[in-house]
């Protein structure tokens, strides 16, 4: 029988129960994988996608021994989203203006002028 593969979607948060094999998700209940802002609403840098990749792991790390079901997933997904916020308030994240749709789904820029 094949594996089932679940999964997470959150705007900006995807989580598999899945590892990737030449460009394509293989079901694997053992292993989770992330797949962040596929929209490319934000700009990242290393340093935040590093952020966001540790948080993850810790994440990861404190639901050890618990059934990776879709609730887990669900509340990984939304911990990074808050995560996500987070950067994006202090400065760390910016909107990326070349996104194919640019609707400030976490608020609207915070800029000097409106603080």
């Amino acid at each position: 029988m094949a594996e089932t593969l679940l999964k997470s979607t959150t705007r900006h948060v995807r989580l598999f129960t899945a590892r990737v094999e030449n460009g394509d998700l293989v079901a694997d209940p053992s292993q989770l994988t992330l797949d962040l802002d596929p929209d490319n609403e934000f700009v990242w840098t290393d340093h935040t996608i590093e952020i966001i990749q540790q948080r993850f792991r810790e994440l990861v790390k404190s639901h050890d021994g618990q059934a990776l079901n879709d609730y887990n997933l669900r509340r990984i997904g939304t911990e990074l989203e808050g995560c996500i916020r987070e950067l994006l308030q202090a400065g760390k994240l910016s909107y990326n203006p070349d996104c194919r749709v640019l609707n400030y789904s976490m608020g609207l820029p915070r800029t000097p002028e409106l603080l």
